[in-house]
């Protein structure tokens, strides 16, 4: 595998691509990001497989293709040593995110335990919601775990892709990963910022329009279509981020003589 690099702006061009691909089967793409949330406890272990999945998804989709759950195990009919390769990556980011979780929480405490009570209930108003939001340990829990899990995706980023499509060992993916993310940090920073404008975007126009329609825009009920559009979208744009980084060798019958 050849790295490539790639202008800052391109960021943005993943995002647009990974919106235009979402649309292409919207249906399809919403119900692979809920199988991955029903996975619950096992969302840990099964993260780098199932960004690897939506990135064989999004390859299918660009094809005309239907992405179907199958995408999920694909990966684990590859070779024994593929397979061995994505069960360490697998093992290895839960006990990393694992370990994250575990001291955000320990960061939190008690007023982590509230706001989790005031969504599930969804009774709470706007301004108990950001009372909640504002509490110095919640906000430092947040951003505990969002800087970890922003150092831990990017050896894992490109990784379960090097190993599927790369046929790279788990240690080599790691590392070429983090190169690779490294050398083209100014388009994983814009495509970062595009989401999180997009995210904004879709708050600002969905929190008035459920409060009119009589609903707490702050309840997981409310919520939940949103983060599942939103997060079923983004990780459709991943295959992007990868297939422009990366570029594989040239077969003997494609070498020039």
């Amino acid at each position: 595998m050849k790295l490539k690099l790639v202008p800052a702006r391109r960021g943005a061009g993943w995002a647009r691509q990974g919106i235009s691909v979402f649309f292409r089967k919207p249906i399809a793409f919403c119900l692979l990001i809920l199988i991955v949330l029903f996975a619950g406890p096992l969302l840990l272990l099964a993260a780098p497989l199932a960004s690897l999945g939506f990135m064989i998804a999004t390859r299918r989709a660009l094809e005309g293709r239907m992405p179907h759950p199958g995408v999920f195990i694909e990966p684990l009919r590859a070779s024994a040593v593929q397979r061995g390769a994505q069960l360490r990556l697998g093992l290895g980011y839960a006990l990393a995110a694992g370990l994250a979780l575990w001291l955000a929480l320990g960061v939190g405490g008690t007023a982590l335990e509230n706001l989790g009570e005031a969504m599930r209930a969804g009774g709470a108003s706007p301004d108990e919601m950001q009372k909640l939001l504002d509490d110095p340990s919640v906000q430092s829990a947040r951003l505990l775990l969002m800087g970890c899990i922003a150092l831990l995706a990017i050896p894992f980023w490109h990784a379960p892709a090097l190993v599927h499509w790369g046929r790279l060992g788990a240690a080599q993916a790691l590392f070429y990963s983090t190169v690779a993310c490294w050398r083209n940090k100014g388009a994983l920073g814009v495509f970062m910022l595009s989401w999180w404008a997009i995210s904004m975007v879709m708050a600002l126009v969905w929190m008035p329009v459920a409060m009119l329609l009589g609903l707490s825009p702050f309840s997981m009920g409310t919520l939940a279509p949103v983060v599942v559009i939103l997060s079923a979208a983004f990780y459709a744009s991943l295959y992007f981020t990868y297939a422009d980084s990366f570029e594989p060798d040239p077969t003997p019958e494609e070498t020039p003589s």
